[in-house]
C-alpha cells in the first residue's frame, strides 16, 4: 500500500513538470517569434475585413502572395545564389536579380497584351479573372508566409493557385506535370553526380577562378528569369488577367522593392534547407545546381502552359544531388542514414503543402465540392 502511494506521488510530480516542459517550449517560439506571428494575426484580420470588396481585395491579396511566394521559393532560384555571394554587398545582388525581373515581366505585359504570366493563367481553370473572394483565398498566402517562417518548403503553386480553380482537372493537371518534374530532376540530378562528382570535386578545391563568378551570376539569372516565366501566375493570380499601365506599374514595383528587403535579411529562414546542403555556398557547386535546375524548368516551360509546382522539381533536384555524392563518395552507413533523412523531410514538407492546398480547394470552391462527392459516392 505505501508503495502503491510512493508510485502516484511519483507520477503526479512528474506530469507537471512534463507540461511545464511543453509550456516553455510553446513560450520560447512565441518569444522569438513574436514580432512576426503579431504580423500574422494582423494580416488575418485585415484579410477578414477587405475580402467582400473585390477591388480591394484583389491588391491585398497579391501583396501578401507577392512576398510570401516569392520568399518561400527563394530558396529555388535565389537560395544557392545568395549563399555562395556571401561577401558581396546585397544591393548589388537585389539590383541584378531585380532588372531581371522588372525584364522579364515586361516582356511578358508587352508580348502577351498586358499578361504578365506568358500565359500560365490562360489554361483551363484559371482564365477569369476573379470578380468575387472568399477569405481563405486571402488567407492562404498568409498560411504560406507562416509555413516560409518554419522552413517549411511548400510548393507555393499548389498553396496560391489551387484556391482559385474551377475544377479538380486543373489540380489534377499540376499534380502530373508537378511528378513529372521531381522525377525528371532527381533522375538528372542522380545521373550526373555520379557521373561527375568526382571531377567536380577536383574542380571546387582551392579558390574558386573568378570566371565562375561570372558563370554563376550569369546563370543564375537565366535561372531566375526562366522561374519568373513559370511562377508568377501564382502571384498575378489575384489580378486581371490583363493589366493596365498603373496596374503593371503597381504590380512590378512592388514586387521589386520586395526583392530588395529579401536580400537585405540574405533571404527568409527557409534558406536553411540550402545552406545544409553539401557545398552550396561554393559558387562552383552553386553554378552547376543552377545550370541543371535552369535547364529541366526550361524544358517543361516549353512542354506546355499548365502551371507546375518549382519546388517540388527543385526538391527532386537536390535530393538527386545529395544521394548521387553519397553513393560516389562511399560514406558510412551513418550518412547514408542522414541523406535519406533530409530527402524524406523534403518530400514531407511538399507533401503536407499539397494536403494543405487541396483542403482548401475544397472547402473553397462548391464545384470541385460537388466533384468530390460524385467521385466517391456514385
Amino acid at each position: 500500500m505505501a508503495k502503491r502511494k510512493k508510485l502516484a506521488k511519483r507520477v503526479i510530480v512528474a506530469q507537471p513538470h512534463r507540461f511545464t516542459k511543453r509550456y516553455s517550449l510553446v513560450d520560447v517560439i512565441f518569444r522569438k517569434e513574436k514580432k512576426f506571428l503579431y504580423f500574422v494575426a494582423f494580416s488575418l484580420l485585415a484579410a477578414g475585413v477587405v475580402y467582400p470588396y473585390p477591388a480591394v481585395a484583389m491588391w491585398v491579396g497579391f501583396a501578401f502572395a507577392g512576398y510570401s511566394a516569392i520568399a518561400n521559393d527563394s530558396i529555388q532560384t535565389l537560395g544557392t545564389y545568395i549563399g555562395s555571394n556571401e561577401d558581396k554587398k546585397w544591393y548589388w545582388q537585389w539590383l541584378f536579380m531585380g532588372l531581371i525581373f522588372l525584364g522579364t515581366v515586361y516582356y511578358s505585359w508587352h508580348v502577351f497584351d498586358g499578361d504578365v504570366t506568358y500565359q500560365r493563367l490562360a489554361s483551363k481553370g484559371f482564365d477569369q479573372t476573379p470578380d468575387k473572394f472568399v477569405f481563405l483565398q486571402l488567407a492562404s498566402p498568409i498560411i504560406l508566409l507562416l509555413l516560409t517562417r518554419f522552413r517549411i518548403p511548400v510548393s507555393t503553386t499548389f498553396m496560391l493557385l489551387s484556391v482559385f480553380t474551377v475544377s479538380s482537372g486543373a489540380i489534377v493537371s499540376m499534380v502530373s506535370k508537378s511528378l513529372m518534374g521531381y522525377v525528371a530532376a532527381f533522375g538528372a540530378a542522380l545521373i550526373i553526380y555520379l557521373l561527375l562528382t568526382k571531377a567536380i570535386k577536383r574542380f571546387v578545391k582551392g579558390e574558386a577562378h573568378s570566371f565562375w563568378v561570372w558563370a554563376q551570376w550569369i546563370i543564375s539569372g537565366f535561372l531566375w528569369h526562366t522561374w519568373l516565366a513559370q511562377d508568377l501566375a501564382n502571384v498575378a493570380v489575384y489580378l486581371p488577367r490583363k493589366l493596365d499601365i498603373v496596374e503593371f506599374s503597381a504590380f512590378a514595383g512592388f514586387i521589386f522593392l520586395g526583392l530588395g528587403f529579401m536580400f537585405f535579411k540574405r533571404g527568409e529562414k527557409i534558406q536553411d534547407i540550402i545552406n545544409e546542403k553539401s557545398d552550396v555556398r561554393d559558387v562552383r557547386s552553386a553554378t552547376i545546381i543552377d545550370l541543371i535546375y535552369a535547364i529541366i524548368l526550361y524544358f517543361f516551360k516549353e512542354i506546355n502552359n499548365i502551371p507546375m509546382s518549382t519546388t517540388w522539381v527543385f526538391v527532386g533536384l537536390l535530393a538527386g544531388r545529395e544521394l548521387g555524392i553519397r553513393i560516389q563518395s562511399q560514406d558510412s552507413g551513418e550518412k547514408f542514414a542522414k541523406t535519406f533523412k533530409l530527402i524524406g523531410k523534403d518530400i514531407a514538407s511538399v507533401t503536407i503543402g499539397l494536403i494543405i492546398s487541396v483542403i482548401l480547394a475544397i472547402a473553397i470552391n462548391p464545384v470541385i465540392q460537388e466533384e468530390l462527392i460524385n467521385f466517391l459516392f456514385k
